[in-house]
C-alpha cells in the first residue's frame, strides 16, 4: 500500500505532461460556484480514497486519474509559450487576451515590459497553485488533497474565511515552490543564489506573502525585476519591486515556462517520495 499512492502521483503527472488537463475540469473550476466546487471535490476525494483502502491497484488508479484531472502544468506551459511567442512577434493585443486567461489584472494598457512582467508573475503563481499545491497535498492526504487543493486555490477572496482557508492551504506549497525554484534555476541558466536571496529579502514586502514568495524567487532566478504598479478592475495596487535585475522581456517568459516545467517534475518526484515515506510510517 505504501507505494500505490506514489505510483499514482507519478502516473498522473506523466499523463498531464503527455495529454494535458481535461478542459472540462478547468471549465468547472472557473464557471461553477467555487466554494461548492471545493466542498464537492473534498467529499468526492474522500469517497475515492475510502474505495481504495486496502486495494493498492484501486488506490493507484484513482490517484493517477485525480492527479491527471487537476494538474495544470501542461496547460500552463502551453499558455505561457503562447504568451512568449506573441510577445516576441509584437502581437500585444493577442498577448493581452492570452494573459487575461491567467490573470485578473487589467491588461488593456500594458506595454511589452508590463505584459512580460505580468506573464512571469502569472507563471510563477500558477506553478504553485496548479502544480505544486495539488501534488503536495496529494502526497500527504491522497485523492481528497489533490481535488481539494486544486478547487480551494480557485476560491475568490470575497470573504475572510475563504481567503484564510485559501492562504493556509497555499502556505506549504508556496514555500516548496520557492525552494524548488532555487534548486531548478541553474537548469534553465538562472541564478540559484539570486533566487534564494530575493526570496528571503523581498517576500515580506509583498501584500500577499504566498504570491510574493514565488514571484520573488522567480525574479531572482531569472535575474529580473517584477512587481510595481498593478491595475485591477477594482483599483490600483502599488506593489513593491521584487528583484534587482533588468526589466523582463519575451525571452524571460520562455525561461519562466521552462523553470515551471523543471519545478513540476521535481515536485512529482518529491511528492512520490513523500507519499512512499508517509505510507511506510502508517503501515508500521
Amino acid at each position: 500500500m505504501s507505494g500505490a499512492r506514489a505510483i499514482g502521483l507519478l502516473l498522473g503527472a506523466a499523463a498531464d505532461g503527455v495529454v494535458g488537463q481535461p478542459r472540462q475540469v478547468e471549465r468547472m473550476v472557473r464557471e461553477k460556484p467555487r466554494a461548492l466546487v471545493a466542498g464537492t471535490a473534498v467529499v468526492t476525494g474522500l469517497c475515492l480514497e475510502r474505495a481504495g483502502r486496502n486495494r493498492p491497484i484501486v488506490q493507484a488508479v484513482s490517484t493517477a486519474v485525480a492527479t491527471w484531472a487537476v494538474l495544470g502544468g501542461a496547460r500552463l506551459a502551453s499558455e505561457g509559450t503562447t504568451l512568449a511567442r506573441e510577445l516576441e512577434q509584437g502581437e500585444l493585443d493577442s498577448a493581452r487576451s492570452t494573459l487575461a486567461v491567467l490573470d485578473t489584472r487589467r491588461t488593456d494598457t500594458l506595454d511589452l515590459i508590463g505584459l512580460s512582467r505580468a506573464s512571469v508573475e502569472s507563471v510563477a503563481r500558477h506553478t504553485a497553485q496548479t502544480v505544486v499545491g495539488p501534488l503536495f497535498w496529494g502526497a500527504v492526504t491522497g485523492v481528497p488533497g489533490l481535488l481539494g487543493a486544486r478547487a480551494i486555490s480557485a476560491l475568490r477572496a470575497r470573504s475572510r474565511p475563504c481567503a484564510r482557508i485559501r492562504d493556509l492551504t497555499a502556505l506549504p506549497s508556496t514555500w516548496a515552490t520557492a525552494a524548488l525554484t532555487v534548486a531548478g534555476a541553474p537548469v534553465v541558466g538562472g541564478s540559484a543564489s539570486g533566487a534564494w536571496r530575493t526570496w528571503r529579502r523581498d517576500t515580506i514586502a509583498h501584500p500577499n506573502p504566498n504570491a510574493g514568495r514565488v514571484e520573488a524567487a522567480f525574479a531572482g532566478a531569472l535575474e529580473i525585476r517584477l512587481g510595481g504598479r498593478t491595475v485591477y478592475p477594482y483599483g490600483v495596487e502599488e506593489r513593491p519591486v521584487l528583484g534587482d535585475g533588468r526589466n523582463p522581456d519575451a525571452g524571460h517568459v520562455t525561461r519562466a515556462v521552462e523553470l515551471s516545467r523543471v519545478i513540476g517534475w521535481l515536485t512529482a518526484l518529491g511528492s512520490a517520495l513523500l507519499a512512499a515515506v508517509l505510507g511506510l510510517r502508517r503501515s508500521r
